[in-house]
């Protein structure tokens, strides 16, 4: 494994070996999670069903509202806090909130969609609407909270953590259309709407917030494919060195912006997850961590080095001279960091989920076995 990510390995798979066997107290008592795609649990697809194989054929065994084979990391985080998996607010049928709820949905943006400062969007949950969900959610709490016991109790904002994935859309939806030049332009108003965000859920109780920064997406197999680029900006490692340089620019912003958020709520915990260190070793060095391929796609059609085809994604078919052809998924998704070109695998998930739990990649940092005995990750 990489010196980096190895070691943090290490340290966190023994005192979760250690103590696997004792039952769980933890000062964390629920997940409020807010984000894209990157950490919806089934958000997106219970508003709009249409999911199906081969999503969530690793670890489910059929589609679960991941946007991969298998894992998130926030249901990495949630086992080994001893929480189970949250559902998803837009979740009608079966939703579980008394250890929080997600309100992360595939394709969603910090910044409204379809205004002049973003040309493209999807999803029309954005972070605002995120944050009204979660108010709305607290409101229903407070008032009948005591009637229903799918609900957590008044107190549990306090007890909470709330994390953040979310950026990414804003960043890659729009590069095609503005490039990286115009993205930057609005970059700043992302970060300042997240920070924004983080205080208004201080003032409904919230003091410990987890805010992970973009992945480096000039790695991605979907990007390397579809954006254009000369062969001077890709680097040794077949990483597009222009686009990554402009998410490092962005995670510096948002470590400063939360800097600041920091000093102004002194008696909150407000931490700067760096997953993309974690994840640009793991596409730079796969091998080194016990993966075999860093910017191919495990779901997708076409081989090559990144088997990534726009036309046909991650589980559709197409008529292609006159035979029916399908973007099918590989045997082997434990050895990728990509799933379909855009998302990690369950794999690669788990590797930065153990990083973020050991808390070196977090400023400031964040062990998390000071405050909980952490379940084993299996």
């Amino acid at each position: 494994m990489g010196e980096a990510v190895a070691s943090v390995i290490l340290v966190v798979v023994v005192p979760l070996l250690v103590v696997g066997s004792v039952e769980c107290e933890c000062e964390l008592k629920a997940i409020f999670n807010f984000g894209d795609s990157n950490s919806d649990t089934g958000g997106f697809y219970a508003a709009f069903p249409a999911q199906s194989g081969p999503f969530g054929s690793t670890f489910f065994h059929k589609p679960a509202g991941r946007a991969t084979d298998g894992r998130l990391i926030l249901d990495f985080l949630a086992q080994a806090l001893g929480l189970p998996f949250l559902s998803p607010y837009l979740q009608s049928i079966g939703a579980d909130y008394r250890h929080g709820a997600n309100y992360a949905t595939l394709a969603s943006t910090v910044l409204l969609p379809n205004t002049s400062l973003f040309v493209t969007g999807i999803s029309p949950f954005s972070l605002a609407i995120q944050l009204n969900q979660m108010k709305q959610f607290k409101a229903t709490v407070d008032e009948v909270g005591h009637l229903d016991p799918k609900l957590p109790s008044r107190d549990i904002f306090g007890k909470s953590l709330y994390t953040f994935y979310i950026g990414q859309n804003d960043f890659t939806s729009n590069l095609a259309v503005i490039g990286i030049g115009g993205v930057k332009e609005y970059l700043p108003q992302v970060v300042s709407q997240i920070a924004a965000t983080v205080k208004e859920l201080y003032e409904l109780g919230g003091r410990t917030f987890l805010v992970q920064n973009l992945a480096p997406v000039g790695c991605y197999p979907a990007l390397l494919v579809q954006l254009p680029h000369e062969r001077t900006d890709v680097d040794e490692f077949g990483c597009l060195i222009s686009y990554n340089n402009a998410v490092r620019d962005y995670n510096n912003m948002l470590k400063q912006t939360l800097n600041q958020t920091r000093a102004s709520l002194s008696d909150a915990s407000i931490i700067y997850v760096n997953t993309h260190s974690v994840m640009l070793d793991l596409f730079q060095h796969p091998k080194s961590h016990g993966l075999q391929y860093g910017t191919k796609a495990c779901c997708g059609h076409g081989g090559g080095d990144y088997n990534f085809d726009p036309k046909l994604y991650c589980g559709n078919s197409r008529q292609i001279n006159g035979s029916t052809v399908t973007a099918s998924a590989c045997d082997d998704p434990y050895n990728y960091v990509s799933w379909d070109g855009i998302h990690a695998t369950e794999a690669a998930n788990k590797l930065i989920t153990l990083a973020i739990l050991n808390g070196s990649y977090s400023d400031p940092p964040f062990p998390f076995h000071h405050l909980c005995h952490l379940h084993p990750i299996a």
